[in-house]
């Protein structure tokens, strides 16, 4: 079965959970709202995400629409269940979560039992994608089966596409090499900052035709706005990124460009990359994000950062003629 044509721009929806802060149900809604009205209608959601609060929001969101105008995918590998009695719920950066747990399930049942779970919280019949999440650290179970059970409801078309969520491309590109992967999502290693993914994923995803979408594209925050305290790869950003941060926003700033649109733009220079994900808390960041994604980025900036030194010379950019023409492929 053919992976969906994804949308370039996607909402990334782990905000609509509560990470790191309560947003209300109308704000979660107005979110998704605000992600049709500009068409950045692929959807990113997890279990994971405030402990199926994400879920249970996106699929009040989605409740009413045509099925066929949106790409939806979740994830598997944190099965959820509830909370025994005196048990004490474990927020991982979610807050004011419901009264569950997450746990480690990569066998068929549970595989089967958190998609499930999924589809009734989404209020939907099937997701387009599933991908196996976070398992760097789970790499037997995924060997020893978890991909089997997964690729098992592709083929039998419960899901159109499979893959894996992270933050480690190192380890997702053994994984595409190892698995019939068709997408990965690829957090933070593919950025303005960040070029690892070039160096392991992206040219093994290139030989084997699996595509990649990109999240994490402002590096936990240091992209979208470099002064100090701002966090990198979720911690405090050390003092030699900050200080690339705002090379690059002084050279962006000079052509006109806010560094928050060349860090959306940037990952799409490889031909792998076929979407980007975003998280938005609300219709005023999923707007802006999209007026982001949509400014005018002349080719003279990207050729004025690899002279610089700011990126690497061998490094493939978004060139406008080259982005037209990916953007008419999908």
């Amino acid at each position: 079965m053919p992976v969906p044509a994804l949308p370039r721009l996607g909402l990334g929806c782990a905000p609509l959970g509560n990470l790191y802060r309560v947003i209300s149900d109308e704000e979660a809604e107005a979110a998704v709202a605000a992600a049709f009205d500009t068409g950045a209608t692929y959807f990113d959601i997890a279990p994971h995400y405030g402990l199926g609060r994400a879920e249970e929001r996106l699929g009040r969101a989605l409740a009413g629409r045509d099925r066929s105008s949106y790409v939806l995918s979740t994830k598997v590998g944190r099965r959820l269940r509830d909370l025994a009695p005196g048990e004490e719920v474990d927020e991982q950066g979610y807050v004011d979560n419901p009264r569950r747990a997450r746990v480690w399930d990569f066998t068929p049942d549970g595989i089967r039992a958190t998609l499930e779970g999924s589809l009734k919280r989404l209020g939907v019949d099937a997701v387009d994608i599933v991908y196996l999440h976070d398992v760097e650290d789970h790499l037997d179970a995924v060997r020893g089966g978890g991909f089997a059970a997964l690729a098992d409801l592709r083929d039998q078309g419960m899901v159109k596409a499979v893959g894996f969520g992270m933050n480690y491309s190192g380890v997702l590109a053994e994984l595409v090499t190892e698995f019939d992967v068709d997408v990965v999502l690829c957090a933070g290693r593919w950025t303005l900052l960040e070029r690892t993914a070039l160096d392991d994923l992206l040219p093994v995803c290139a030989q084997r035709g699996t595509r990649v979408v990109a999240a994490g594209v402002y590096n936990s925050g240091l992209l979208a706005d470099p002064r100090p305290g701002t966090h990198y790869n979720y911690q405090s950003a050390p003092p030699e990124l900050l200080r690339r941060a705002q090379e690059l926003a002084a050279v962006c700033g000079e052509f006109g460009v806010p560094l928050r649109a060349a860090a959306l733009r940037f990952p799409f220079g490889h031909p792998s990359v076929v979407a980007a994900v975003v998280g938005a808390a609300g219709a005023a960041e999923v707007r802006d994000n999209a007026a982001l994604f949509g400014h005018d980025i002349p080719d003279a900036m990207w050729h004025a950062l690899v002279a610089r030194g700011l990126l690497d010379e061998d490094v493939p950019l978004p060139l406008a003629a080259t982005a037209g023409s990916a953007a008419k492929e999908e």
